[in-house]
């Protein structure tokens, strides 16, 4: 019996256009920013390291001195590294990290040609200005190429640039990644339908033929990506041979390892024997609890209560004006289940925990998931204070007495952990964080099941960048109080 899909979902994600020729004409633009951006950052090296008084600077010698290696041979080396690093594919364009990666590392092998050269012919570089130059270009270009990232992401949240995809693979492997995609639409995959073998089940998507027929799904339904999962074809011939149908067509073949929420650092690609070895490194666990992490923690804790001291006491003479405490403390679960006192400027009236109970009974809420987004218990204060997440900074402090981290999973009260699933439980591995990846995902506007994937994601994947990541994503969140009550 063949699957059935529901017509809402298939009619929103009929909408898409074929985006190859889309993303030619974009890597064009972005080459052509590029360019500029490397010009404007060796002209602004050259006013500043020669004086803007006259220009071009009059007491340069043009024919002998910077222009031969200093000026002349930056833009195209630079811009000429850059397009054989990859950096203007169309499948490199917009893609995040990786794409910002590419293009620092064509940035420095750049550098370093351009240092070797000026060896070489024992040219005597102005290294300030070759200083100058490389920063000014190297920050350029990664701005530059985060803000068409962000264009781009909007145009498909918008539905369009979207990458039309065929997925191949059995029921349970469709549902996972339609649900993996649907949660990040900035990344502009959109099913057009899958090919399975025959079930009872019903999916999402279309069904659009056995496996065999997903070359020709592809052709008919104007799909740029054939996505293989788990359950698509019983040997490895089957799949070399759809590599071979695929010869000479523009259609990407991606093939999609039976591993869900683990990140791109954990996993190295190693051909052994001719076949493709998927090495996953262990989960991140220990790095998390790492003393590396403990002093950043607590440096930047400590730096934070000094800069925001004037904020911590204009927040408590606010609160203080309807005359209860400043603080209110609260008893939360932390690492290896051990409890803590949590500190946040109060935000509700006095008496607001022993109103609870009655609001709940009221409204025929969960107690455990209780929270609202008109809560009357709140003051005018404490609404602004939440509105900005300014009420949780005295959190600072248990930051600083090593109870918690300035990045890590929220912590939780008791009865919600006793709750909690084995895999949950993970949660509890490292410190309780002031901020986290479900904070600046959505926050109180996420379910509690993706808040808790997102949670145990970090607890998995941890690294130091990540947590500068996410810092720097707090900000952006904070500043757009998306989910914020």
């Amino acid at each position: 019996m063949t699957l059935l899909a529901s017509s809402p979902e298939v009619a929103r994600r009929a909408d898409a256009r074929p985006v190859r020729d889309a993303l030619s004409r974009l890597a064009v633009v972005v080459a052509l920013l590029d360019a500029t951006t490397i010009v404007i950052a060796a002209l602004a090296a050259l006013g500043i390291k020669f004086g803007y008084a006259s220009w071009p600077p009059d007491h340069i010698e043009w024919f002998t001195g910077v222009p031969l290696i200093d000026f002349g041979w930056v833009v195209p080396v630079w811009f000429g590294a850059l397009a054989l690093s990859g950096a203007y594919e169309r499948r490199e364009i917009a893609r995040g990290g990786d794409e910002l990666k590419s293009v620092l590392r064509a940035s420095l092998t750049a550098a370093g040609i351009v240092a070797m050269l000026a060896y070489l012919v024992n040219y005597d570089m102005s290294r300030p200005y070759f200083a100058l130059t490389w920063t000014l270009g190297t920050l350029g270009l990664l701005l530059e190429r985060y803000a068409v990232r962000r264009v781009v992401s909007h145009l498909r949240v918008r539905r369009q640039l979207l990458h039309r995809v065929v997925v191949v693979g059995d029921a349970v492997a469709v549902r996972e990644l339609d649900a993996a995609l649907a949660r990040q639409p900035g990344l502009g995959y959109v099913l057009v339908g899958a090919c399975v073998a025959e079930t009872e089940e019903q999916l999402a998507v279309p069904v659009l033929g056995s496996p065999a027929r997903a070359v020709q799904a592809c052709v008919e339904h104007e799909a740029d990506t054939l996505l293989i999962a788990s359950g698509s074809f019983a040997s490895s011939v089957d799949l070399r041979q759809v590599g071979w149908e695929l010869e000479g067509s523009d259609i990407d073949l991606i093939v999609v390892p039976n591993l869900i929420d683990v990140a791109g650092p954990r996993i190295h690609l190693r051909p052994v024997a001719g076949l493709p070895f998927v090495h996953v490194e262990p989960p991140r666990v220990a790095r998390a609890m790492r003393w590396g992490k403990a002093v950043v923690d607590r440096v930047g804790a400590l730096l934070l209560l000094l800069t925001l001291s004037p904020l911590f006491l204009a927040a408590a003479i606010a609160v203080r004006t309807d005359g209860g405490p400043v603080f209110y403390r609260h008893r939360r679960v932390g690492l290896d289940g051990r409890e803590l006192w949590v500190w946040k400027f109060r935000t509700m009236r006095q008496g607001a925990d022993q109103a609870q109970d009655a609001l709940i009974a009221g409204l025929g809420a969960d107690p455990l998931l209780f929270k609202l987004r008109d809560d009357p218990r709140v003051t005018s204060v404490g609404r602004f204070l939440r509105r900005y997440s300014i009420d949780e900074l005295p959190q600072l402090l248990n930051v600083l007495a090593g109870q918690m981290s300035l990045v890590g999973p929220r912590p939780q009260v008791a009865a919600e952990v006793a709750q909690y699933t084995q895999a949950m439980y993970r949660r509890l591995r490292v410190r309780p964080g002031l901020t986290g990846l479900w904070q600046v995902s959505g926050r109180s506007d996420l379910t509690p099941d993706e808040a808790a994937r997102l949670d145990l994601y970090y607890v998995e994947n941890w690294s130091m960048a990540g947590d500068l990541m996410i810092l720097a994503r707090t900000v952006r969140a904070v500043l757009r109080h998306d989910g914020a009550y």
